[in-house]
């Protein structure tokens, strides 16, 4: 490619060597031919439209190299008990001032921006139309982008593939993306499954689709790879900070790029690929989720029951089965993704107003050991392999729609529920095997000091125990971690 703009280039200088007169003649004599030569040099020139990609294009076509996969680590050293063990309850002492639990309602323009979504109308120009948990959204593929293809399936089809959707009119395009994403309000993991669910629509072909994406993730700049297996399909590799569980990775420029399609499956194997990043797209996949995606609400409704001194408490609340759907397309994140996740407004007001009944006017410690008896009764206590057969973590908003749900899921909950009621500083604790909470309040019991702090035990998943109650077989193991959760 350089070799022809710098021959256009040369031709150009001796061209301007004739002399005026016969410069004329010949531009008189053959003005088709000219104008022929003026547009085939401007095309040469505007063929890409990102001064980047011919470069990389370039790179594409150099030697690529074997990489070798690394099998997903693992959340859990050991497996979690399938029975866990209960104790008898004591009542705990009643310390603190009593306390009237404040719980604000959802600001109204967060319910209004969710009606425009549903209203949004469906372009009738635009040739893709598909729903995004359901959110009708339209796309208008360019001509050229659609053409690309994966010919051969070899090195030089990525690099074609890519030299195609280059000289395409896709600026508008991605543009247009960009806006959805936006007015969507998602977060990479979104953008991850509507660009791969676009693609996808676009193409039938599984190849052409995961470099469709690959084109569409580097202009929105984001680090994202390709490879090719030994039987020449593509593999799409997006880098991460933060260890993403059970999924294959690969190791490029000391930078961990994992291969999402294979989460919970068997790997890809070795590939085949490069080492340079597209120029100026190095954004990692960032799993967080600070805030929730702007989806039509699809509502549900949930009562959870609970036995606490002998009075039956139930606890209604109403949930949007888009944000469920949503949290379940979830890989196997790190705890920080879970801890610091927000629960939908809605559902947090009704549940903390259901419980604040029996909250008012008693002394702190008493509403926080109710608290802790909700997350201990209201679900069955099931293993993810039980449930799900895959180790699955959930956010707080998903315990409370599962029926089953182990010891990481209600220490999730509870440590949201205590933040966010208390605004006390809260932190989960990981063992080899299973995962509790520690509060920071100054109440009896096993605690331990973590930054000066003094942290006391809170287990939502030892039945019937209280705050300061720890499983007798953690007393004196030293945990593996601690998950800091920040304020909501």
């Amino acid at each position: 490619m350089q070799r022809n703009r710098d021959g256009e280039r040369k031709s150009c200088r001796l061209f301007g060597r004739f002399n005026s007169v016969l410069f004329f003649t010949v531009l008189t004599l053959h003005a088709g031919t000219f104008e022929d030569f003026k547009t085939s040099q401007n095309e040469s020139f505007q063929r890409y439209k990102d001064e980047r990609d011919e470069a990389f294009n370039t790179y594409l076509k150099e030697q690529w190299k074997a990489y070798q996969e690394y099998t997903g680590e693992t959340l859990y050293e050991k497996p979690k008990p399938k029975i866990l063990p209960k104790t008898i309850y004591v009542t705990p002492p009643s310390l603190g001032p009593k306390i009237i639990v404040d719980v604000k309602p959802e600001p109204k323009s967060n319910i209004e921006q969710k009606i425009l979504i549903i209203q949004k109308p469906v372009s009738l120009h635009k040739d893709i139309t598909f729903s995004f948990y359901s959110s009708t959204l339209s796309f208008q593929t360019p001509y050229g982008l659609k053409q690309a293809r994966f010919y051969p399936n070899t090195q030089e089809g990525i690099a074609s593939f890519f030299d195609k959707a280059a000289s395409s009119e896709y600026q508008a395009f991605v543009a247009d993306l960009q806006a959805t994403i936006t007015q969507l309000n998602l977060n990479d993991w979104g953008v991850y499954l509507l660009v791969n669910q676009l693609s996808a629509k676009i193409f039938e072909d599984t190849d052409d689709a995961k470099l469709f994406s690959w084109f569409v993730f580097n202009k929105l700049g984001y680090a994202v790879k390709v490879g090719l297996t030994e039987n020449n399909h593509v593999v799409l590799l997006t880098y991460s900070k933060k260890m993403i569980y059970s999924t294959p990775s690969y190791m490029l420029d000391n930078k961990k790029f994992y291969a999402l399609s294979y989460y919970n499956k068997r790997g890809a194997g070795n590939i085949y690929t490069y080492n340079q990043d597209y120029p100026g797209s190095v954004r990692p996949l960032d799993l967080a989720l600070l805030t929730l995606p702007n989806f039509p609400v699809v509502k549900k409704s949930k009562t959870l029951a609970f036995n606490y001194q002998g009075k039956e408490i139930k606890v209604a609340f109403d949930y949007n089965q888009n944000i469920i759907d949503f949290m379940a397309s979830y890989p196997q994140a790190d705890y920080d993704t879970y801890f610091d996740a927000p629960m939908e407004n809605e559902t947090y007001v009704q549940v903390a107003t259901a419980l604040k009944k029996y909250m008012d006017g008693k002394r702190i410690s008493d509403t926080m050991n109710f608290v802790l008896s909700f997350v201990q009764h209201a679900f069955v206590y099931e293993t993810d392999q039980q449930q799900f057969g895959r180790e699955k973590s959930m956010f707080a908003q998903e315990t409370l729609y599962y029926p089953g749900s182990d010891c990481e899921d209600r220490a999730t909950l509870y440590a949201y529920l205590m933040e966010k009621l208390f605004h006390v500083n809260v932190v989960g604790v990981k063992y080899a095997d299973h995962m509790t909470t520690a509060i920071q309040v100054p109440m009896p019991g096993d605690a331990f000091y973590l930054e000066h702090r003094r942290y006391v035990i809170a287990d939502p998943t030892y039945m019937n125990a209280t705050i300061g109650q720890s499983m007798p077989q953690y007393r004196t193991v030293v945990p593996e971690d601690f998950i800091i959760v920040k304020a909501h």
